[in-house]
């Protein structure tokens, strides 16, 4: 690994590289770098101390029945970190609607780890789109990327007008320098950049690799939790939200805006991470998916795998998610007279899994740390032969499930794939076979089993 030093942003305890955060999931924060610049019991002062200028950032309708919007207090307003685009190409981020003809989507894929680069590659340039579903233009569906990262955005800045982004990393360190503040990731944390948010990535510790789901639709939150009750899953004082920072420089930069699908590249004199104090609750967070507290049966029967969701992005019909984001970590077994592994099944909803670290319970062989799964809506899948036998013969004692760490993307969309996916990636072409010595064992004897 690679150790790179940061860009500085001015936070309230002066220039720092260390981030600080709040607690709390959906909050409404408050939060400045210099002292005395948030207004008390308005939202837009006639004139803003510093000389600052007030913007409000909204990520939903005005008339939602809790809008979401945070107010800024920055340097210069947004209109000045803009200026005429140019349409460039950034050809393997791929939006849907985005059917490739000579790409069969239909099946059950496995993808081994994507191998590092020698070539450089930011945050931009090295993302590798995967899946597509739903439509962009709609603002319904998704997209899987897996990111290959291996140096900093340098003066450049990006911002996406279709989606908020879900990242999850499997290799290295990152830091996002937002408009709202400095987060820093890592393998077993998670960050959510929303829509519209302007940053920077930068490598702490490369080469750098990960996941990316990419929601079009309604924004992430914390699932309903019903009869599970207030406790455990994830814990909303866990989910961290930067405090304020900013930059004053005065540098030839350049932004890169996603919408509708395109790529646009626009120059300007400065930097754009400009707001000094904000309020509100539309923000990016940060959270350790160690901290996250599973729940199972603890008599007999497997639960659905909807009871590890950690976050849901709600789509049009209720019960139906425009993505769930669901986690398989280090738990306990201790069902009775129970084949414990996920049961074979087939399902309305598309399930992209990725490995962060160890071995899946029920693919004990060839998902690797950095693999990607998809098994798409309605097509069967379920444990290999070898994870049958073992867990059909298995001393069902107390046991720990340890060193894992897996997840899904879950839509209620088919996730088609890019050519990418399809044609470059590192698609094994014999996972379809793990299935195949799966035996009969049928005996029509009475009480045989």
């Amino acid at each position: 690994m690679t150790k790179i030093q940061p860009h500085d942003l001015i936070q309230s305890d002066g220039a720092s590289t260390t981030p600080g955060y709040m607690s709390g999931w959906a909050n409404d924060f408050e939060t400045e770098a210099l002292p005395g610049v948030l207004p008390q019991g308005m939202n837009s002062p006639q004139k803003v101390n510093y000389g600052l200028y007030a913007e409000q950032l909204s990520g939903t309708a005005f008339t939602q029945p809790r809008p979401e919007r945070t107010w800024c207090y920055r340097i210069r307003p947004s209109v000045k970190h803009t200026a005429r685009f140019t349409r460039i190409d950034l050809p393997y981020w791929k939006t849907a609607p985005h059917v490739q003809e000579d790409i069969t989507s239909l099946g059950q894929y496995r993808w081994d780890p994507l191998p590092h680069s020698d070539a450089p590659l930011t945050w931009l340039t090295g993302m590798r789109t995967m899946t597509t579903a739903g439509d962009v233009n709609t603002q319904v569906g998704m997209a899987s990327h897996v990111y290959l990262v291996t140096e900093s955005m340098k003066d450049a800045y990006f911002y996406s007008a279709d989606s908020e982004l879900l990242v999850v990393p499997q290799e290295g360190r990152l830091r996002f320098a937002t408009e709202l503040g400095i987060i820093d990731i890592e393998p077993k944390e998670i960050a959510i950049i929303p829509r519209g948010l302007v940053y920077r990535v930068e490598v702490l510790e490369g080469p750098c690799r990960g996941f990316v789901c990419e929601n079009y639709g309604a924004k992430f939150d914390l699932p309903d939790r019903g009869p599970i009750g207030a406790n455990c899953l994830a814990n909303p004082r866990d989910f961290k939200t930067p405090v304020a920072a900013f930059e004053d420089r005065e540098t030839p930069s350049t932004v890169t805006v996603k919408w509708c699908g395109q790529f646009h590249e626009t120059k300007i004199g400065h930097s754009p991470l400009d707001i000094v104090a904000w309020h509100g609750n539309y923000a990016p967070s940060k959270y350790d998916l160690r901290t996250y507290c599973p729940v199972g049966a603890i008599l007999f029967d497997h639960p659905d795998p909807s009871i590890f969701t950690v976050l849901t992005a709600p789509g049009g019909q209720p019960g139906v998610a425009n993505i769930d984001f669901v986690l398989f970590r280090e738990r306990w077994l201790v069902a009775e007279d129970t084949f414990r592994p996920p049961w074979y099944h087939k399902n309305v909803m598309s399930e992209l899994m990725g490995n962060i670290y160890g071995q899946y319970d029920a693919k004990p062989n060839g998902f690797a740390p950095g693999g990607v799964s998809l098994h798409n809506m309605m097509l069967p899948h379920g444990p290999d032969m070898e994870a049958f036998e073992k867990a059909s013969n298995a001393n069902l004692g107390p046991d720990k499930l340890d060193q894992t760490m897996s997840f899904m993307f879950e839509t209620r969309f088919p996730q088609h794939l890019t050519q990418f996916a399809g044609q470059e990636a590192p698609l094994q072409d014999t996972y379809i076979d793990c299935w195949t010595s799966l035996e009969k064992k049928f005996d029509g004897t009475p009480g045989k089993k």
